[in-house]
Order: structure tokens, then sequence, then C-alpha cells
């Protein structure tokens, strides 16, 4: 479930834009959108008057997130819901608890197991602190998106991108790409 904040009724603008912005998907896995993935936080109007849109990287580095600021302006200026500016929040740090159900299902049927189990964060909001430790813990192997078999393995550490891990199913031979939870 994701933890972004509610759609505002009160300003049609924003409402409006959060629609609008359901539509933009990711540039790497275009079959979820930003919204879906938990990348797009807020949609909030700024004491000037222009809308700002509050996106979080799904990790620091997260190459994707020019193109995303890319996307968003065009979305919102087809829609001519401007002025507006993308500002871009690392805090609180992206989790892939917000990852929809909707968008976990779409990820596997794309051939890419979504993350599994629970990093924990559902419930904690951009003012709560929450403790990061960096301890690994035994998860066990995905299920292969595929054939569903949970006979896998891993390969790599980072698969297509870094957010992901190479997998391969033992049963159908298949590699996946699995989206690693943090």
């Amino acid at each position: 479930m994701t933890t972004s904040t509610a759609m505002p009724v009160t300003d049609p603008a924003l409402t409006r834009a959060w629609s609008v912005l359901e539509a933009v998907p990711d540039p790497e896995i275009p079959v979820v959108s930003i919204r879906e993935l938990g990348i797009l936080r807020e949609v909030r109007r700024a004491a000037d008057g222009a809308l700002e849109v509050v996106i979080t990287p799904t990790y620091s580095g997260c190459p994707a997130m020019s193109q995303i600021a890319e996307d968003i302006g065009r979305a919102l200026e087809a829609a001519q819901l401007t002025p507006y500016r993308v500002a871009t929040v690392l805090a609180p740090a992206w989790t892939t608890d917000w990852i929809t159900a909707e968008a976990r299902e779409k990820l596997r049927v794309y051939g890419i197991a979504p993350p599994t189990g629970n990093c924990g964060s559902a419930a904690t909001s951009a003012s709560q602190e929450k403790v990061l430790r960096f301890v690994p813990r035994a998860l066990p192997a995905p299920a292969c998106p595929r054939c569903g078999s949970a006979h896998t393995e891993r390969l790599a550490q980072f698969g297509s991108t870094a957010c992901k891990a190479l997998y391969r199913c033992l049963d159908c031979r298949e590699p996946f790409d699995y989206f690693k939870p943090y």
C-alpha cells in the first residue's frame, strides 16, 4: 500500500494534477506509474501559487529521476497545469512498502518478481523517524514471475537496474529481475 498523501478535493487543479500524473509511467518499468511505485509523493500548492510536485527516488543515485521530472513537466504542460515545479526529496527514504498491490501484480505479469515481505515502513510518515539497520537478513528466494516456482537462485546482486537483482528459475530455467525490498 502506498503512503502518499491522499488526493485533495478542495483544489480542482490539484485533483486534476494527481489524475494527470497517475498516467506518467516509470521510464524503466513502463507498465507501472510513478504513483503506483510510490515515487510520486505529493502534489501541493506552493506559497507563490505554483503547483509543487514532490517525488522521491527509489534510491539516491537513481539515474531515471531527471527523466521522471521531464515526464512530469510534459504531462502538466499538456494538461495546462502551469506554473509548476518538481521537488525531489530524499527523506523519508523510498521503500518498497510504497509500491501498491496493483503495481506488484503488474510487475509480476511484466516478468519482474515484486518485492516480498514488508520493510515495516508502511505506517511511517515524513514526520516520523525510522531507525535504519544495515544488517543483512535472510529472505526466501522470490517466486518465478513466469511459472510461479519458488525453486529459484540469485545470479547477481544487481540486475537491469541497481534496485533489482538477477535471478533464474531452476524449473523453467528463465532468468528474471527481482525488485529488491528495502
